[in-house]
């Protein structure tokens, strides 16, 4: 018995053959057929209906077998659907003629069962594979976006297309980058008191919350670190003023904490300076930076008690006529000492 589902289209301007041939190929297991007496019909069910394989006279009125194969196999659509042409042994150079315009193989009339089952099952057989490969291809080139899609989740657009090309990431220093970090104050108390479930289930709509936030205003979240994010503007896009975005980023990210089911105060710190940024792992990709400009902003955002974004003095510098800020006067940095440092309010 041959595989359910097959459906198979015969094309013969001649009731006796049609009768003939859908009557064998019946006896032989092939149940779903359908006829066309004329190349025209056939066209127009091919362009409605699924067929497996077509089974094609040469001549035939209105539409000849030949432009039937020529208009299935120039239309991508239909270009892959096996035809079988039925045949006279006077016919074989048509037959041939054919063969070079994409037809599968032939049938003789008058009909052998043998050779009908032979070629039917090759043709259908092949079908098969054929299909399979493009479904085989498919669900790899699914598997290629997924992939792309998860890379593109955890690294930058152009380390994933230096990845992609050259297998890695150079590291590389850059010498004008806004670090912006910010963590929620009293985090850990947080945790001690409330469920995991909680804690989690807010600290996601936080998270997701920042990423379009810091996509608004220029800025590229680097990662996430416990309840603190660092993020950077001008690294790797173009950012014409990175210092306000930075600002106005911050200030977006503690009026929507606030507005958390649970709600939070986040502290922002932000500072300008060099840093080298590069991809690490093997198994876990993961873009990161490093440098001094990335643990004074750390330290930064973990100065005070209070919601505030904290600028270190070479960052304020950038907006100091454009924006009002509070001296915190020394702060000081581990590693560091004393650094001059500003404050700017949030917006209440």
């Amino acid at each position: 018995m041959t595989d359910a589902g097959v459906r198979i289209l015969v094309v013969d301007d001649n009731e006796d053959n049609r009768y003939t041939l859908t009557r064998r190929l019946q006896r032989e297991g092939w149940t779903d057929l359908t006829t066309a007496e004329n190349g025209r019909e056939a066209l127009d069910r091919i362009a409605r209906e699924r067929f497996d394989l077509v089974l094609l006279d040469i001549m035939m009125p209105e539409i000849n077998g030949y432009e039937v194969l020529r208009q299935l196999k120039t239309d991508p659509s239909t270009r892959d659907i096996p035809v079988l042409m039925i045949s006279a042994l006077s016919e074989f150079e048509s037959v041939v003629r054919c063969i070079e315009l994409g037809a599968e193989d032939y049938l003789p009339k008058p009909f052998n069962p043998a050779l009908l089952r032979a070629r039917v099952g090759a043709c259908l057989d092949k079908k098969r594979l054929h299909d399979q490969e493009l479904s085989y291809l498919a669900e790899i080139d699914r598997q290629r976006h997924r992939a792309e899609a998860l890379l593109h989740a955890i690294l930058p657009s152009q380390a994933v297309d230096e990845l992609e090309q050259f297998q890695t990431v150079t590291p590389r220093r850059h010498d004008d980058v806004v670090v912006f970090f910010a963590d929620i104050v009293g985090f850990t108390a947080y945790c001690d008191l409330l469920a995991p479930e909680e804690i989690v289930a807010n600290l996601h709509v936080y998270a997701s919350t920042f990423e379009d936030i810091a996509s608004q205003h220029g800025l590229e979240k680097i990662k996430t670190v416990g309840d603190g994010f660092l993020a950077t503007a001008g690294l790797l896009l173009h950012n014409p003023d990175p210092v306000m975005a930075s600002i106005a980023c911050a200030m977006a990210t503690i009026d929507s904490a606030r507005s958390l089911p649970l709600p939070w105060d986040v502290r922002v710190g932000i500072h300008v300076g060099p840093v080298v940024a590069g991809v690490v792992g093997r198994q876990k990709f993961s873009f990161d930076i490093w440098g001094d400009t990335v643990n004074v902003a750390a330290r930064l955002a973990g100065y005070g008690r209070q919601s505030g974004i904290n600028l270190s003095a070479a960052a304020w510098e950038r907006v100091r006529t454009r924006i009002d800020a509070a001296p915190l006067g020394p702060v000081p940095i581990k590693g560091k000492g004393d650094v001059e440092a500003y404050r700017v309010s949030p917006l209440d």
